[in-house]
Order: structure tokens, then C-alpha cells, then sequence
């Protein structure tokens, strides 16, 4: 009688690396309907600004669990602090232009522009580097903006909304950028925590500039409270979780469904639709962001995210 082999543990936690990332990808396709609907009554400064309160109150128990405060060396943190600013600049950037995004179009739209930062990383690495970009990386530069003209004829003319979603994924680019440049430096835990602290405490300065509520509405909690504990520190646990036994490259692929995850959200909870030329569109938006990921014929191995936070 035959049997049937027992999977490795190799293989079984590959499965479930697959697995923890699609769910981060699903969270992060969420977000976008949920910061729709909570922006009706909230400012993006008292959002963002109790969005990572909560994540960052969430992430304390992490890191005294995991222990993460002592693997910082005690000459660095001068260091750790500056680099989470620079970091933090680039996030509440991004934070900031997708919110008002929300608030002038619609979340399925939104969430394929955005996806575009996928596609600028390599770019703005490439042009800084002043090399010539591959002939992958343009066919996946010219899907996107074939995808971005498709949306928008579905939708209408460009709204200033979809300017914002466009400057949220070039500010991730950025982030990005910085991030593969300074995470290598400092325990993850501990970078996370500050890039939090310090995204909260330039909210608070946003939120007193713009004479925003301090207090949200109470119907809002709700919102906040998903946004901060599953979208923020949920995420950044099962993306570390993940992301130890799936390849970057792997994980470039699952990340671009995020958009799909976000038209699906759109559909169940605001009602929007979208019609065959936005399939269209977001299908070569999606297909871009895949492409930019392989450089003649093998796959890249780059900082992967289209939700722009601290779930690195």
C-alpha cells in the first residue's frame, strides 16, 4: 500500500509564509474603504494621528515581549532617531496625500494608482544611478500608464484626487528607497516603534496647524481602532512572520494584488463598481507592477509595499 509523503517543514512553512502575506495584502486592500468612509467625518490630520497612536500602543507589548530594545546598541540610538525622522517625513507624506486622495475619488482608483509605486522604486533607482533602464522596466512603465489612462476613461476626467494618489505613490517610492537604506542598520522592532512616535507626533503638529479636532467622533473609533491595531501593528507582525520564508521577488507578486483586494473591499462596503475598461486598466496596472519586478528575464529582489506605513 502506497503512502502519500509528509510535507517538509521547509515546504509547510513556505505555505504559510504565502498565506500570513495574502492576509496582509487583504488588510492592506481594506484600508482604502476604510479610510474613505472614516474621512466623511474625520480630518486626515486627527485620522492619521490616532491611527498610529493606536498602532504604536499595540507594537509597545511587542517589543517588550520580543525583547527588541536591547538589540539596539547603545551608541546608536541618536542614529535610530534620525532615521526614523527621515522616514516618518516620507510616511506622513504619503499618508497625508492618500487620505485627501480619499476624499476626491474613488477607492478602487486610488488603490491601482497607487500601486504604482511598485513600478517608480526600481525606476528612481535606476535614473539615480544614471543607468539605462531595461527594456522590462519600460514595457512596465508604459502598462501602467496605459492602465492609468484606461481607469480614468472609465471614470471621467482626471479629479485632483487622483493627483494626490499619484503623489502618495511617489512618496512611498521614497520611503522605500530610505527604508532599504537604513533598516539594515537598527532591530526592526525598535525602528518600527520610532517611525511610529515620530509619524504621530507630526500629525499632532499637522492637527494643530490646520486647528483640526483633536477628538474624533465617536462613530469613528471604530475605524480607528482597525486602522491602528490590524492595519498597522497586526500587519507588521505578519509580514516580519512572512517574509522569513517567502522571497522578496514572491512577495512583490502577492503584494501587487493589493489594488484587487482594495476594488473587492470598495465593492462590499462603499458600493463601487468597476466596469470592463477599469478591469482593464488596473489588470495592466497590476501587470506592471509585476513586470518592474524582473530585470532581463530573472526576478529582482526589491523593498516590497504598496501600503505606505510602517508594516515594513
Amino acid at each position: 500500500m502506497s503512502t502519500v509523503p509528509a510535507a517538509s517543514p521547509r515546504h509547510a512553512n513556505h505555505a504559510l509564509g504565502l498565506g500570513l502575506l495574502l492576509v496582509v495584502t487583504c488588510i492592506w486592500g481594506s484600508t482604502f474603504a476604510v479610510v474613505k468612509d472614516a474621512g466623511g467625518s474625520l480630518h486626515p490630520a486627527t485620522l492619521i494621528f490616532w491611527r498610529f497612536v493606536i498602532g504604536a500602543i499595540c507594537i509597545v507589548p511587542l517589543l517588550l515581549w520580543r525583547g527588541g530594545h536591547a538589540a539596539t546598541a547603545p551608541e546608536k540610538p541618536r542614529k535610530l532617531w534620525l532615521d526614523s525622522l527621515t522616514l516618518s517625513c516620507w510616511m506622513i507624506a504619503g499618508y497625508g496625500s492618500q487620505t485627501i486622495a480619499l476624499s476626491n475619488t474613488s477607492a478602487n482608483r486610488a488603490a491601482f494608482i497607487t500601486a504604482l509605486n511598485v513600478v517608480l522604486v526600481p525606476t528612481w533607482q535606476a535614473l539615480a544611478a544614471r543607468q539605462r533602464l531595461p527594456g522590462t522596466l519600460w514595457a512596465a512603465v508604459l502598462l501602467a500608464v496605459g492602465g492609468l489612462a484606461l481607469l480614468s476613461w472609465e471614470g471621467g476626467a482626471l479629479v485632483a484626487g487622483d493627483g494626490w494618489a499619484l503623489i502618495c505613490a511617489v512618496t512611498y517610492a521614497g520611503f522605500v528607497l530610505t527604508l532599504e537604506r537604513t533598516s539594515s542598520a537598527h532591530a526592526a522592532l525598535p525602528f518600527t516603534l520610532a517611525q511610529l512616535a515620530w509619524v504621530t507626533l507630526l500629525a499632532l503638529v499637522w492637527l494643530l496647524l490646520a486647528r483640526a479636532p483633536l477628538l474624533p467622533a465617536a462613530a469613528s473609533w471604530g475605524a480607528l481602532l482597525y486602522l491602528g491595531a490590524a492595519a498597522t501593528a497586526l500587519t507588521t507582525l505578519l509580514q516580519t512572520l512572512g517574509q522569513r520564508w517567502v522571497s522578496a521577488a514572491e512577495a512583490s507578486v502577492i503584494y501587487a494584488l493589493e489594488p484587487v483586494s482594495a476594488s473587492i473591499f470598495s465593492y462590499f462596503l462603499l458600493g463601487e463598481r468597476i466596469f470592463l475598461r477599469g478591469w482593464l486598466g488596473g489588470a495592466l496596472v497590476v501587470g506592471a507592477t509585476v513586470l518592474s519586478q524582473f530585470r532581463a528575464g530573472r526576478p529582482e529582489v526589491p523593498q516590497v509595499h504598496t501600503q505606505p506605513t510602517a508594516e515594513e
